[in-house]
């Protein structure tokens, strides 16, 4: 079984730092071990959306999400991670970089009157 997190992150308002961070996320653009930790924490699929300043992250999980994290790979995934706080602005300066966000509407809950 799989469920959904849906995250929130904002990006320094800066065309040339969005532009690049876009770049940064291009197919085959991140780095493979970054990819590989992504997976083995319990990721099915994740998606990053944008509008200007701001990202959404929606991702699938497996029930036993979060997994431990592979030793090996986290001196690569923290400088990917240092590497992208040039670009990144949470939202919330003492919460985590990526806000959980709460969903509020579903459709399978209303009723077509």
């Amino acid at each position: 079984m799989t469920y959904r997190i849906v995250t929130a992150l904002d990006l320094v308002d800066d065309a040339a730092l969005i532009a690049a961070y876009r770049e940064r996320h291009s197919p085959g653009a991140v780095w493979p071990e970054v990819v590989r930790d992504i997976v083995q924490r319990g990721y099915q699929e994740m998606e990053i959306w944008q509008v200007a300043d701001r990202l959404v992250m929606i991702a699938e999980v497996e029930d036993d999400f979060p997994r431990a994290a592979d030793p090996a790979l986290q001196p690569v995934v923290a400088s990917w991670e240092t590497a992208m706080d040039v670009y990144q602005k949470p939202i919330e300066a003492t919460g985590p970089k990526w806000a959980v966000m709460e969903r509020i509407f579903s459709l399978a809950d209303q009723t077509a009157g």
